[in-house]
């Protein structure tokens, strides 16, 4: 009890020194300043510390200029509140909905099934195919729930690859000579699976005979324990590499590229829409292809080898633990039944919001946007429009296949029966069911982020950071690119990748306008680097999911972390000094950048 008591203490004493002591350390220097520059510094990094240790939720330390701002005499309490429901906001609420719907009728969970099923269960490509639909999927619904989804497929298939390891040593060892009563009932009991269990129940109830050391000690051949752990490691760890790597794929991927779209409409009102769906997927897509197959191949060598015809299966015919391994996907893949109604139409209405976020503004043509609802040189539509637009069918559309002919009842699914008797919604989308899965606290962190860069621009912040840096001049823009890459690489392994953004990207601007540097060429590459994120569990929550189930030591993920970092760094430069400078014209500095200057 003494000891529980401590430590309790010891929590309390360190929440209140993080909390106070920042205040206590820069308050007096801010005072002392006596200007707005002054004080908007303080709460910056007043901001910045509470975000890295989280000693408060991300969300309330949002929320702080909300208070703080109008205190400190920077901008009227109603200025600050406009920040936090911009544009950008609707956008994320909206895409995010659409997210919500798929997870919802499980629809994710049927792509990921079936492209198992296709690609196939041989190492390289087992594992290739993990990594491919967790990235398809982070580009659309968020990491987090990715991953979640992920890893309980990944435990049931390596359960099988286990369990016909387990055989295959018994086998031989029946074959070597008697083993005691006490050996052999541990093993047979071990491999007495029931097929009409749930497939994630042994995974839950702890049966993991590698994780939990069922298997007898005395009967494990170091050769196949060793190799097992080596592909438990691989294909868990390329499922949350594979969540970080595909969220930079698209502008609803991950919030820090929705940060990076807010602070540019934020701070340069008149750069219009220059990043948008299309434009942001037409520069970071070709980049997430490869990281990926760079991330695939490095994995392959460091737990599974070089031995790439044994690896990919190069005319050798499926073993038997493999076919286990497929039969554990195609009898989930049969669990979910016939595609139901609402599935068709969430899929239809995801399509739909694709093609209409990549035609509103294409670049190279004029798009739908443009000839439809643009006067006076105004456009009145932008990505969220569209976002809305699809979030608001779902609400209107029912789940259920309509019965237009009263007198020639329609059959259901069997599914749909299921849902009925579950109590689900007659829509696609129900409020209830939006208000549990959509995460609030984000959207308080975006407009925190956005309060706070405006705060930077009306208190001169951002214009004297911006002079400080005038130095930079000297140094290359591609080395500045490259410093700043690896410089936010490491830090957003302490802190969120959305903290790191939202802290980053301000200064950047300043820094890049006062220089005459395109401010997208050192924010686009920095929002990038903010989701590099892969030598540490505590990085984001896709890593912590992923170690908790214990297959992994930090070694193991520093490992491997520290290399894709390297690459992810030379990966972002190349595409910024290549084709990103073509798409974004970044060898010119362009005339919305000039708003900084402006009185």
């Amino acid at each position: 009890m003494p000891a529980v008591c401590s430590r309790a203490t010891l929590l309390w004493g360190r929440s209140t020194l993080l909390l106070v002591g920042p205040i206590c350390l820069l308050l007096p220097l801010a005072i002392a300043g006596r200007s707005s520059e002054a004080y908007c510094g303080f709460i910056v990094i007043l901001m910045a510390v509470y975000w890295c240790t989280e000693v408060i939720p991300l969300a309330v330390t949002a929320l702080l200029p909300i208070l703080l701002f109008p205190l400190f005499g920077i901008m009227p309490s109603k200025q600050v509140c406009m920040q936090y429901l911009q544009d950008t906001s609707a956008f994320f609420i909206g895409g995010l909905m659409v997210a919500i719907a798929i997870e919802h009728w499980h629809l994710h969970k049927r792509i990921a099934l079936r492209t198992l099923m296709l690609l196939g269960v041989k190492p390289a490509l087992l594992m290739l195919g993990f990594m491919a639909v967790t990235s398809f999927l982070s580009m659309w619904i968020s990491n987090t729930a990715t991953t979640a989804m992920m890893i309980p497929i990944i435990e049931a298939v390596l359960e099988q690859l286990s369990s016909a390891d387990v055989e295959a040593e018994q086998t031989d060892l029946e074959s070597a000579g008697p083993t005691n009563d006490l050996e052999l009932e541990t093993k047979s009991s071990k491999n007495e699976l029931d097929s009409s269990d749930p497939i994630f129940s042994s995974v839950k109830e702890g049966n993991d005979p590698v994780r939990n050391g069922n298997v007898p000690t005395r009967s494990r051949h170091p050769k196949i324990k060793s190799e097992q752990m080596r592909i438990y490691k691989a294909l868990t760890l390329c499922v949350c590499y594979a969540a970080s790597i595909g969220g930079t794929g698209t502008l609803t991927g991950t919030v820090a590229n929705m940060v990076l779209k807010g602070q540019v409409n934020q701070i340069f009102p008149e750069s219009g829409e220059v990043v948008n769906f299309a434009s942001w997927f037409a520069f970071s897509f070709p980049n997430m292809l490869i990281m990926f197959f760079l991330c695939w191949l490095w994995l392959q060598a460091l737990f599974l080898g070089l031995n790439f015809r044994k690896l990919w299966g190069w005319r050798i015919p499926i073993t038997p633990k493999e076919k286990r391994a497929n039969d554990v996907i195609v009898r989930e893949y049969k669990k979910l039944g016939p595609m139901s109604f609402a599935e068709k139409a969430v899929l239809v209405l995801f399509v739909l919001v694709v093609l209409l976020w990549f035609t509103r503004e294409p670049g190279f043509v004029r798009g739908w946007g443009y000839l439809l609802f643009k006067s006076n040189g105004k456009g009145y539509v932008s990505d969220a429009t569209v976002a809305v637009l699809i979030a608001i069918l779902m609400f209107i559309i029912p789940s259920k296949k309509p019965n237009f002919t009263p007198w020639n009842q329609v059959q259901q699914s069997s599914n749909e029966d299921i849902s009925e008797q579950e109590g689900a919604s007659p829509r696609l989308l129900s409020w209830d069911v939006v208000h549990h899965k959509l995460p609030w606290n984000v959207v308080f962190l975006l407009g925190g982020g956005f309060a706070l860069a405006k705060g930077c621009e009306v208190s001169g912040l951002s214009r004297w950071l911006g002079n400080q840096l005038l130095p930079l001049q000297t140094i290359p823009p591609w080395a500045i690119v490259v410093i700043l890459c690896l410089t936010v690489a490491i830090f957003t392994e302490c802190t969120s990748n959305v903290a790191t953004a939202t802290l980053f990207l301000p200064v950047l601007a300043s820094m890049a306008t006062t220089i005459r540097l395109n401010p997208l060429y050192v924010m686009i590459p920095t929002t990038l680097s903010s989701s590099l994120a892969f030598m540490l569990p505590v990085a984001t929550p896709s890593n912590a999911i992923v170690f908790s189930y214990g297959h992994l030591r930090v070694f193991d993920m520093v490992k491997a972390g520290l290399m894709l970092n390297i690459i992810g760094v030379a990966s972002v430069t190349l595409a910024i000094n290549t084709w990103g400078r073509l798409m974004f014209n970044l060898d010119s500095f362009p005339e919305w950048a000039n708003v900084t200057q402006r009185e």
